[in-house]
């Protein structure tokens, strides 16, 4: 008995089996590929776009892009904000549209999010060599720029041959639904294989789930794990993105509630507790709070929960400072449960936190360790008024009283994204998220250029939904194109755009390490040759308008406010432009190190001063083994 098939071209086979492909966890069913963002050129023109033409927005639908990188960054969005268990997948021609590519997926795969890439590629054939935009390598004749794919991917693969897109496009699959294993999944498309036919079995088609499993914690470890907790004096969790992506809010919620053990969280897990939640300290490490960083100091447990350990989580190596201190990692991972030397419990975040809250039934910290890190979170919560506040209402607002106003203006349902420049510092420090989704900081690659197209994914994942990109001028000059595509879509994200006149961020740091803040200011060329002369005349709120935005100017703290209300209202893509007081900062200063080396031997004093308080701070650093 022969088995049905359908006869089609490898491009349009991939589009419908993309379209019949399924997530499910805790009995709720999700489309795992929900749309394809493309950009065409002669490498997937005929092939992709075509079979997206042909198959339709009922199918597949389709989203036009203006920059390669920036639609991963808004399929990126949009899987984190539906916890990874929705993606989407992007399309480009050969050549610059597919190496465009790379750092969208370099960021995907450090932030463990799922991406759907699909480059066009040389003829399989080669039948017609060099092709337009082909790379000639004199030794290996089946490389290609997708190549460059290849480390920033968790699964690359050429497909050659039709038949091999069905193992391929399974393994794809695979990938982007497993939460220990997903980033970014690449298949190169030659383009003569796109456009060839083929005749597919029917079963290709046929809807497939992928089941999101929720592994329990081993007894052995869990038995460990409890023995850990219930012997330490001074245990401090520290919440990751894992939380997030195993909407485990209300599992570690419930731990802190039974045992009291406060909680301190990364760039990624911030919003796993309420800030308001009298355990939640906020931010840790060299952009935390004074009481995360004080406690970290002096806890002989850290109990990670979903975190990588990056080094601004562990301000380089010198956060943990008690000599006996111990490590107890719960991650979905073992790569990363075993960091820093730690018992383990290898399992899914909510299991995880579940297990243990039930196994210490009855333990609690000690009373007087809750009325200390209590007093901090007051003191601290008087810093954020400091920083947020504006005593006079016409003046002009320095970058934290901006976030002051902000949060007057959001409601919980909000979505706050940032990803590069001074931001995140004052954001893990002072933001009070109010949900587990509206703190959206991309801090595993720090990008800049994401906030926006973000955005767009958000909004796209959650319709209705107030979204805030937060950008400064270094940022949007690097990628404000999608701002056309908020307008063509109808997608009405609000964008703060901050202008400081350079790279204010690494400015900061260039002057902590010697380098003088040299070439991060957006000025003129003075005499002498630097960049130390009048500002550029540039005007960026002039540039979003003509992209199609409606653009509010606020120059005071009143009329910031003012302009934030309004775009909150408005149905359109917004933005509100406003120049920030940068003579005036009034963050609060980092309360741990970070370490960036500093020139060993130099002629400057800037320099030689800076490299001896670099002596001094990397004293601290150690090795938890």
């Amino acid at each position: 008995m022969s088995t049905p098939t359908r006869r089609l071209t490898v491009a349009q086979a991939l589009v419908r089996f993309l379209s019949v492909q399924y997530t499910e966890r805790d009995g709720v069913r999700h489309r795992l590929i929900a749309g394809t963002w493309g950009i065409f050129g002669h490498g997937n023109v005929a092939g992709l776009g075509q079979a997206l033409l042909e198959a339709g927005e009922g199918v597949m639908p389709f989203h036009q892009g203006r920059n390669e990188q920036s639609m991963v960054h808004a399929a990126v969005g949009h899987a984190r904000h539906l916890d990874r268990l929705s993606a989407q997948a992007v399309t480009t021609s050969i050549g610059p549209g597919a190496t465009n590519l790379v750092t969208g997926a370099a960021l995907a795969t450090i932030n463990r999010i799922p991406v759907l890439l699909l480059p066009g590629d040389y003829f399989a054939t080669r039948t017609a060599d060099p092709l337009l935009q082909q790379l000639e390598h004199p030794t290996e004749a089946d490389v290609s720029v997708n190549d460059t794919l290849r480390p920033v991917s968790r699964w690359f693969d050429r497909v050659t041959r039709p038949e091999a897109l069905i193992p391929s496009a399974l393994n794809a699959m695979r990938i982007l639904a497993d939460p220990a294993e997903t980033g970014a999944v690449t298949l190169a498309l030659p383009q003569d294989v796109q456009a060839e036919a083929h005749d597919w079995p029917e079963e290709f088609f046929a809807d497939r789930v992928w089941r999101v499993r929720r592994p329990a914690p081993d007894p052995v470890e869990l038995a460990e794990a409890v023995r850990a907790v219930r012997s330490a004096s001074r245990p401090l969790i520290i919440a990751g993105g894992g939380i997030h992506h195993s909407k485990a809010e209300e599992a570690l919620k419930a731990l802190v509630d039974a045992t009291g053990i406060p909680v301190a969280s990364t760039q990624a897990g911030k919003g796993s507790l309420r800030h308001d939640h009298p355990a939640d300290l906020g931010g840790i490490g060299h952009t935390g709070t004074s009481v995360s960083d004080d406690l970290a100091r002096t806890a002989d447990l850290v109990i990670g929960v979903g975190t990588r350990y990056t080094d601004f989580t562990t301000a380089s190596g010198t956060l943990f400072l008690d000599p006996d201190v111990r490590f107890l990692n719960l991650n979905i991972t073992g790569f990363d449960a075993h960091k820093l030397a730690a018992r383990t419990l290898v399992c899914d975040a909510r299991a995880g936190l579940t297990a243990l809250t039930e196994a210490l039934s009855g333990h609690r910290v000690d009373p007087a360790y809750e009325s200390e890190y209590r007093s901090g979170r007051e003191r601290w919560e008087q810093v954020v008024d400091a920083a947020f506040g504006a005593a006079d209402e016409n003046a002009v607002p320095t970058q934290t009283q901006l976030l002051g106003a902000l949060d007057a203006v959001v409601g919980d349902e909000d979505v706050v994204i940032n990803a590069a420049g001074s931001l995140p510092g004052d954001l893990h420090k002072l933001w009070r998220a109010r949900s587990p989704r509206q703190y959206h900081l991309e801090y595993g690659y720090s990008c800049m250029g994401y906030e926006i197209p973000a955005a767009i994914g958000v909004q796209q994942a959650s319709p209705g939904t107030p979204v805030w990109a937060l950008v400064g001028d270094g940022t949007y000059l690097m990628m404000p194109t999608e701002i056309v595509t908020a307008v063509q879509e109808g997608l009405p994200i609000n964008l703060v755009l901050i202008q400081n006149h350079g790279y204010a961020s690494i400015g900061g740091l260039s002057e902590t390490v010697g380098a003088e803040r040299f070439g991060t200011a957006y000025r003129y060329r003075a005499a002498d040759g630097t960049f130390s002369g009048a500002p550029l005349p540039v005007d960026l709120a002039a540039n979003a308008a003509s992209l199609g935005m409606d653009v509010l100017r606020a120059k005071t703290v009143r009329e910031l406010r003012e302009a934030l209300t309004a775009a909150r209202a408005s149905d359109r893509p917004t933005c509100v432009y406003v120049e920030t007081d940068t003579a005036n900062p009034a963050a609060p200063p980092t309360e741990a190190w970070w370490d960036v080396p500093v020139a060993e031997v130099a002629s400057r004093e800037a320099a030689v001063q800076a490299r001896g308080e670099y002596d001094h701070q990397v004293a601290d650093r150690r090795r938890h083994l």
